[in-house]
């Protein structure tokens, strides 16, 4: 069994509670079920996209659930009369349960079916009043939001 302990650092870090839990839950869920298969991709800074391969699956199967930093999506076949007789069933018509965890401010952006390919866009989305502020020292100014990109300022 392959576990990493965190106590140390526990001991030595404030706040990072939820982190260290995130990752002790995800090394006891990683031998589970790896159905339906999906791919994580990063868009940009601020933009990832979660495919999943749901083929056989219809819109109204589908259940897609944002909560605070959790996603999970949810697929249940309903019971369609099935004609002829099957030698060998190698599509899987079982429903399944995913569940993702997401950072803080990350939203779900949107969702689309097509081509038996789930596909859902994530953003990050930062509040100003989270985002560094430029404290100007000796001054009564209010505080500014600070630009991504470095700028000079003149003396």
């Amino acid at each position: 069994m392959n576990r990493f302990d965190f106590t140390p650092y526990r001991r030595s870090t404030v706040g990072f509670d939820r982190l260290f839990d995130l990752l002790e839950n995800a090394s006891r869920a990683g031998g589970g079920d790896n159905y339906p298969p999906f791919n994580i991709e990063r868009r940009g800074d601020d933009a990832f996209r979660i495919t999943l391969a749901v083929a056989g699956f219809k819109p109204a199967d589908l259940d897609i659930t944002a909560q605070q930093n959790l996603l999970v999506i949810q697929g249940r076949k309903g019971e369609e009369p099935q004609e002829g007789q099957f030698l060998h069933v190698g599509i899987a018509q079982r429903g399944f349960e995913r569940r993702f965890e997401l950072a803080d401010f990350v939203r779900v952006e949107n969702a689309n079916l097509e081509d038996g390919l789930l596909v859902i866009d994530l953003v990050r989305e930062v509040p100003d009043a989270m985002k560094p502020k430029k404290v100007s020292i000796g001054t009564q100014k209010s505080l500014s939001v600070v630009d991504a990109a470095p700028h000079s300022e003149a003396a």
